[in-house]
């Protein structure tokens, strides 16, 4: 019984992000790997988005985490653990922050209604070994990265007794969109944009969902949420009201750096003519240039939008990317430096400075980026890379009980269970007993060997 319920929860733990995953467009090719993205500018700007929805739903900022996933397509799901994952395409196509509110309103209401936790109490419920059978199918499918794994088990087990299932799943969706609805009211924003992205949706969902069953879903039809939404935005005391301008600032530099970095030169002319000489456009046209290794033409447009917003750190950090990735190692670090001067808090700064000045080989700047490491560590502790480049300096530096215990954080955060346990070992011979850093290890060991035996039985 024990066996069958921890395989229960491993099926759940996939399905739940698959189906959350297909929540606004349903494709067979989806099920490829994610890959996602990490910038400092976007991410605050979502969580400046999400902040007025967290606070009307009783949620704690801190304790939701944002990813954003580099595809094309729109979509934004959640996962256990108060995580929220919201894809590029969904930012790019709002046009109005919204837009991508009334999304992450939705998702919320996920996390606030316990969808999660009631989908694994569905699947522990289930006994029909043909419904098994079909959602084991889709993490299959997930990992093998073949979509038609997932198509074959889903055409498995009684029809009746899926649609069961599925309806329990349209139910939550519906749940959410009324949370999301009540939430966007109750913090004084419209749904309006929330009504236009679901428009948005239902013209793409149209290619893939006209010829399907609508029991078959496992999502209600999109035009029966457009009605919806439609109907509240048409009651709300709150249509026609605009959100502060900074919102609409934000949104139109995320958007652009977006289709910079993800769409290419091409889509950013055809986004941004030419006689556009907006903000906007011009840090579109900086991020493409960069992406096509114009490095010359990318730091001419990105220095000219130094000197109109002088203090700008995004822009000041752009330019210490662009460096970088020209090779002009020590200048980056300079252009890093002056960006954490206006935002000491970004971990990922931290980490590029950090980075930047391990490159240059130069053994006088390794006390420097252990800082920078060790700070980006401290803000970002379950960031694996940032204890990889801290065993470097480490490493380097000729230390190594703590070179052990980077690498012992790092291989815990990778499961990397063997490894966690071979490193916090030596970081456990080599540094004082009862220190900080001995303590550390001890718990990472500890850790990894529970994990071991959790995978054992």
């Amino acid at each position: 019984m024990h066996r069958l319920k921890t395989l229960y929860k491993w099926i759940c733990s996939f399905i739940v992000v698959w189906l959350m995953a297909h929540s606004l467009i349903t494709s067979a090719a989806s099920a490829s790997s994610i890959s996602y993205i990490r910038d400092t500018e976007i991410e605050n700007a979502i969580r400046y988005y999400c902040q007025p929805i967290f606070e009307v739903a009783g949620l704690d900022a801190a304790s939701v985490n944002i990813h954003i996933i580099n595809d094309k397509r729109l979509n934004a799901f959640v996962a256990q653990g108060q995580q929220i994952f919201i894809n590029t395409g969904t930012i790019a196509a709002a046009e109005k922050p919204e837009e991508v509110i009334g999304v992450l309103a939705h998702e919320t209401g996920h996390i606030t209604g316990g969808h999660l936790s009631q989908l694994y109490a569905n699947y522990e419920r289930a006994q029909d070994i043909n419904i098994a059978a079909a959602v084991l199918g889709i993490p299959l499918a997930i990992l093998s990265g073949q979509p038609e794994v997932a198509i074959a088990a889903l055409g498995l087990g009684s029809q009746v007794a899926t649609r069961g299932f599925l309806k329990y799943t349209r139910a939550n969706e519906e749940a959410a969109d009324q949370a999301a609805l009540t939430f966007l009211d109750a913090a004084g924003i419209t749904s309006e944009g929330m009504l236009t992205f679901l428009n948005k949706i239902h013209k793409q969902s149209q290619i893939y969902s006209d010829a399907q069953n609508p029991y078959s879903q496992t999502h209600p039809l999109t035009q029966s949420r457009v009605n919806f939404v439609e109907h509240h935005t048409q009651r709300s005391s709150y249509t026609g009201k605009k959100m502060s301008e900074e919102f609409y600032r934000i949104h139109d530099r995320i958007r652009a750096k977006i289709i910079g970095y993800v769409d290419g030169l091409e889509t950013v002319n055809k986004v941004y003519p030419e006689s556009d000489n907006s903000i906007p456009a011009q840090y579109a046209r900086a991020i493409a240039h960069k992406e096509n290794g114009n490095y010359d033409l990318s730091l001419e447009i990105v220095r000219s939008l130094q000197a109109q917003v002088p203090e700008d750190p995004f822009f000041i950090e752009l330019e210490g990317d662009i460096l970088l990735d020209a090779a002009r190692i020590e200048e980056s670090i300079e252009a890093y430096d002056r960006a954490l001067a206006i935002i000491p808090w970004a971990a990922l700064i931290h980490q590029n400075a950090g980075r930047a000045r391990i490159e240059t080989q130069d053994p006088e700047l390794l006390p420097a980026a252990l800082k920078n490491l060790k700070t980006a560590a401290r803000l970002e502790p379950n960031v694996s890379s940032n204890w990889r480049l801290l065993a470097t300096v480490y490493g380097r530096m000729g230390d190594q009980a703590n070179t052990a215990l980077a690498l012992a954080e790092e291989a815990l955060l990778r499961n990397r269970l063997p490894n966690a346990v071979t490193q916090s070992n030596k970081a456990l011979d080599l540094l004082p007993r009862g220190s900080a850093g001995w303590l550390r290890a001890e718990d990472i060991n500890l850790r990894a060997k529970d994990l071991q035996k959790d995978k054992k039985s």
